[in-house]
């Protein structure tokens, strides 16, 4: 099926921007044999138990495919490969969208194939297509630990000091460090990224918008660009929508003005106050889920874009998202 064709075509989390391919294509799409007692299916009815409950003993990945899905059949034999040979360290559960698609529906998943990473009852960190064997593992070796060496130590280890720094105030000297790993690898997207997260943190819109444009095509399709990307257009948004002191006080005045609670939402997440944005949206969801057609909830995993699988207020929030969701 071609991308056009695709119904599930969109992004969560952005998109992974790669492809692997292992040969010839299984001949057929029927769910996978459960070999090694390490790989299962589960249905809409089983996923609770299957998932949530199993993933209180050790990580799950949830691998959300179709049928009709190409990707979805280079990517099966890969993983079940991998979480067999990791020999208890996770499970993968499977579950085919086609006939149950109401929880990939609620978790914002609009493109396959999809694997979700629970633990302790909640989703934790997932990524999108039929990635390379080494992506698969370096995954595993996220949400249940290492097994071994991480040749990419080093280099993940510099960009996670830049984040750091960046978070604690240090502009200067995460610039530094991301210039740094740009020089030694100019087609690295999360340096560039950070470069451009740096930026705005200076309040340099301009020239943040200037360095994306200026990225090439490969690099300005990756997921951390793209999530700096939505960031920026969300700073453009969050410039038009009011005051937000009024919109305090429209709320005090009236619980039930969502829409002074969801513009306020949006003003605080590019203020940084990232908690209190999602507060807002979860508070909007319990209150009334058909408020312009569930958007508190697609507005939150548009946030979760941008913040990034491991932001503290990514994890909190999908947290609470998920107790509403699946309660």
């Amino acid at each position: 099926m071609s991308g056009t064709d695709n119904p599930y075509g969109g992004s969560y989390g952005g998109q992974v921007n790669a492809t692997a391919h292992y040969g010839a294509a299984p001949a057929a799409a029927a769910a996978p044999a459960s070999a090694g007692g390490y790989v299962s299916d589960t249905t809409t009815a089983t996923f609770a138990k299957d998932v949530i409950e199993a993933s209180r003993n050790q990580p799950v990945l949830v691998d959300f495919w179709a049928p009709w899905c190409g990707p979805c059949k280079q990517l099966t034999p890969v993983i079940e490969k991998v979480v067999n040979e990791a020999q208890g360290r996770v499970r993968l559960v499977k579950m085919n969208i086609d006939d149950h698609p109401s929880i990939a529906g609620q978790l914002g998943i609009q493109s396959i194939p999809a694997v979700i990473a629970f633990a302790d009852g909640r989703p934790v960190d997932g990524f999108m297509g039929a990635v390379p064997e080494s992506q698969v593992r370096e995954f595993i070796d996220k949400v249940a630990g290492p097994a071994g060496a991480d040749q990419a130590a080093e280099i993940e280890a510099a960009l996670g000091d830049a984040a750091t720094m960046l978070a604690e105030g240090d502009i200067q000297g995460a610039a530094q460090l991301y210039g740094a790993v740009l020089q030694a690898d100019p087609e690295n997207a999360k340096a560039a990224a950070g470069m451009i997260e740096c930026l705005l943190a200076m309040g340099d819109t301009a020239r943040a918008g200037q360095m994306l444009a200026s990225l090439p095509p490969e690099l300005a399709a990756d997921p951390a660009v793209q999530a700096v990307s939505k960031k920026i257009e969300q700073i453009e948004e969050a410039r038009k929508l009011g005051d937000p002191v009024a919109l305090e006080q429209a709320l005090a005045a009236n619980p039930d003005d969502h829409a002074a609670r969801m513009k306020l939402a949006k003003i605080l997440n590019v203020q940084g106050d990232r908690d209190k944005a999602a507060e807002h949206l979860l508070t909007l969801m319990r209150k009334d889920r058909t408020f312009e057609d569930d958007g508190a909830r697609r507005q939150l995993l548009e946030f979760f874009d941008v913040w990034g699988p491991k932001d503290p207020a990514t994890i909190s929030a999908r947290r609470r998202l998920s107790s509403i969701l699946f309660s």
